[in-house]
């Protein structure tokens, strides 16, 4: 599978690319250093499509210009953080084709240095103990025109710096006080009237246990470590917009040894899904899906599982550009990205997913053949296969039709249709059931239309794929579709489990598979001939339960 990322022509310059031109170039705020991204996921849930346009522009951005990108956790909240979410940020980035080399950190790393960054603050009278309550807090944040209010804005640097370290030393309640930036308290960026920087919570660090029961803010937090890393570029989606003179002014306004630049993109939004982790990790927590890889979320371990590959995704975020306007990207143009790359490399195979039985009344009983058929029609490298061909066959249920509507080229009484790459047959009947099912279908074959073509030059309008029962296997089939019917599930004031889509999943089993896909292991995808892509289950299938996941329609929805 190529992981080549396909760009489209004359797109306009990326924006973000071009301040990193600018700030490189000669007489740059960067002139002569390498340009250094990062990526910091929190590590409190799975990375999700959204994160991925991040990763793309993190990541790709360093690419571009021949710099380094740092993997960075983000784990100064304590809250719902865990080893299992790292490993599989890890996992997912690098299935991505990205990679951080020795450049991985976490956040709590710089927990010491950030605690004495906070004290020079103090001692800079930058910064002070309140304690105002946060109901307190929030009644004297103030408001438009009318400024923010503490009362404890003027201790003396003295008095803050004993409470600061009696914080620290988990001496006082949680909630109680809070270290606050000494601002602006009528700034008309309310991220900047005074801020908090520490607050206190007695709860159990996934990698600090209990050393500490203070905790640094992101807004505190973030950019210092950008600046002890030496980030050049703190590439952020555009909620961060409003925070960047607070990040400016921590940058500016402590010991740190560089100056990063932030800079803001819009965030990726899709129809039909939510890309909120806390959304996500309801949907998790409650069932509604199996986990956080259910191939129905919009996790990149959900995607994979569902067989989306590498290069269509970041094909995806690369055709869907980078701004400053917020938009919504409609879910068929994911899917469109898959089909482009699935149709150029997935191999042709024939399955029947809702079989129904079809003999050939006149073959000889007992005789076995093979037909050779090409495994890709777009890339003649991919070659042929052989496929056996007998007596009794399995074709798709709705194939077969005792009274057709008008243009219905598929298999009813008196109708000739084209076997793929076998014979031309005409139906002369069906069995039934008690209930007036069919379940079993008759034709006759014409030894003459070898390979599936007419000596006599009559044609032919349908084509029916088919498997031979003699030697196929069987395999349970999942057909997904959105998991939410509304293409805005979360908008306003909706409740998003309601928005569930109730049929976006259908298990068949009983399918029948060609012998060739006995083999079949995770990641192969496949096509099935006109049924469409698919993909072998990696968590559910084996060897003796072959599970496959539909990735994709072949019908292509998305309008260009």
């Amino acid at each position: 599978m190529t992981d080549e990322i396909i760009t489209t022509e004359n797109e306009p310059k990326n924006f973000i690319h071009a301040f990193i031109e600018e700030d490189i170039a000669p007489g740059g705020r960067f002139e002569g250093m390498t340009v250094h991204t990062r990526f910091p996921p929190e590590p409190n849930g799975y990375l999700h499509i959204g994160h991925c346009k991040a990763l793309c522009i993190d990541f790709g951005s360093a690419e571009k210009f021949g710099g380094i990108c740092n993997l960075r956790m983000d784990d100064t909240n304590p809250a719902k953080e865990d080893t299992e979410y790292v490993d599989a940020i890890k996992e997912d980035i690098h299935w991505l084709g990205f990679d951080w080399g020795d450049r991985f950190f976490y956040g709590s790393d710089y927990f010491e240095k950030t605690y004495e960054l906070a004290v020079g603050l103090i001692k800079k009278g930058l910064a002070y103990v309140c304690e105002l309550s946060p109901e307190e807090f929030r009644q004297m944040r103030g408001d438009v025109g009318i400024p923010a209010v503490s009362p404890y804005r003027d201790r003396p640097i003295e008095e803050n710096l004993d409470l600061f370290e009696r914080m620290k030393n988990g001496e006082f309640p949680e909630g109680s006080k809070t270290l606050r930036a000494k601002i602006d308290l009528s700034s008309g960026n309310f991220n900047m009237r005074d801020p908090v920087l520490y607050r206190i919570r007695y709860i159990e660090h996934h990698r600090q246990g209990t050393k500490w029961c203070i905790f640094p803010m992101y807004d505190f937090a973030h950019p210092i470590q950008d600046a002890l890393e030496g980030i050049t570029h703190s590439l952020c989606s555009l909620e961060y917009e409003e925070h960047r003179p607070l990040y400016d002014w921590v940058i500016n306004n402590t010991d740190v040894p560089s100056k990063p630049r932030q800079i803001e993109f819009a965030r990726l939004n899709i129809t039909n899904t939510v890309m909120s982790k806390r959304k996500l990790r309801r949907l998790v927590e409650e069932h509604y899906v199996s986990g956080w890889d259910d191939p129905r979320m919009t996790t990149l371990s959900g995607l994979r599982r569902r067989g989306f590959t590498p290069a269509s995704i970041r094909n995806f975020c690369d055709r869907i550009g980078v701004s400053k306007a917020p938009s919504v990207v409609d879910y068929a143009f994911l899917e469109h990205c898959l089909r482009d790359d699935l149709n150029a490399h997935a191999q042709r195979v024939m399955a029947v997913i809702r079989p129904v039985k079809l003999t050939l009344t006149n073959y000889p009983e007992g005789l076995t053949e093979e037909f050779e058929t090409e495994n890709n029609p777009v890339d003649e490298s991919a070659g042929t296969r052989r496929v056996t061909f007998s007596r009794s066959l399995w074709i798709e249920a709705d194939d077969f039709m005792e009274e057709p509507p008008r243009k219905y080229n598929r298999l009813y009484p008196g109708n000739e249709v084209r076997l793929k790459s076998a014979y031309i047959i005409r139906c002369t009947g069906c069995k039934k059931d008690e209930n007036g099912v069919v379940t079993e279908v008759f034709a006759e074959y014409d030894p003459e239309t070898r390979g599936g073509t007419a000596s006599d030059g009559r044609k032919v309008r349908g084509t029916v794929h088919w498997v031979n029962a003699a030697d196929c296997v069987d395999a349970e089939v999942r057909l997904y579709d959105n998991l939410f019917s509304d293409p805005e599930p979360d908008a306003g004031d909706k409740d998003f489990i309601e928005c569930l889509n109730p049929n976006s999943l259908e298990v068949l089993t009983n399918c029948k598979l060609e012998r060739s896909l006995e083999t079949a292991v995770s990641p192969d995808s496949f096509q099935f001939i006109r049924l469409g892509y698919f993909t072998v289950d990696n968590k559910d299938s084996t060897p003796e339960h072959l599970v496959f996941n539909r990735s994709v329609a072949l019908k292509d929805s998305f309008k260009k």
